[in-house]
Formats: C-alpha cells, sequence, structure tokens
C-alpha cells in the first residue's frame, strides 16, 4: 500500500466512532450521492458496470477502513476518483459501513 493510503487507512480507522455521528439528513445526502453519482460507473443496482459491484457479498473480504480511503481518496490511475471534495473522512467512514451492512434503499 502506498503510504499516502496507509496514513489516511490509519486516520479513518481512529474516526470511527465520530464517524457514527454523521446527522440523518446528511445520511439521507450520501446515500443519494451513492445511488446516482457512484451508480452511474457501479451499476443503478450496485452490482457491477464500469467499476465492480459494491454488494455486501463483493465487499466482505475488504476492510472497512480500505473501502474509507477508496472512497475518501479515490484510485489513481483508474477510474475512480476521489470523494474528498463531497465528503469528510467521517463520512467516508460511515458510507464505508453501510456499503459493507448492504446498502439500504433510497428513494431517488
Amino acid at each position: 500500500m502506498r503510504p499516502q493510503l496507509f496514513a489516511l487507512a490509519l486516520a479513518l480507522a481512529c474516526t470511527g466512532a465520530a464517524a457514527q455521528d454523521v446527522p440523518a439528513a446528511r445520511q439521507a445526502e450520501l446515500l443519494r450521492l451513492l445511488r446516482q453519482d457512484c451508480g452511474s460507473c457501479h451499476g443503478m443496482r450496485l452490482t457491477g458496470g464500469l467499476g465492480p459491484a459494491l454488494t455486501r457479498q463483493a465487499l466482505a473480504a475488504l476492510p472497512p477502513d480500505s473501502l474509507a480511503a477508496t472512497i475518501y481518496h479515490g484510485r489513481p490511475g483508474t477510474p475512480m476518483p476521489p470523494w474528498n471534495r463531497f465528503m469528510s473522512a467521517d463520512e467516508a467512514q460511515w458510507l464505508a459501513r453501510q456499503l459493507r451492512a448492504g446498502v439500504p434503499e433510497v428513494s431517488p
């Protein structure tokens, strides 16, 4: 793992408790962002497309901190952009936990 990604993953790991404090309204916004923006590459049902599937089964082997780091920092050299302009590290951690738990359905 690159040193920057390791440092980010470590920082995200240390913010787990704070990540639970994402307000309900912001949670709804993040889930909409997931369905609309992430769905454009990962499939509208998050079962895969240009990007890999984001289902609970597909993510089961990935550490949540690694997933949060990917959301927040992106994957250089791939189409996966960093989302740090649109969410905090705590929010990326919260979203990673939602993905690993199986994202609930949200209305558009």
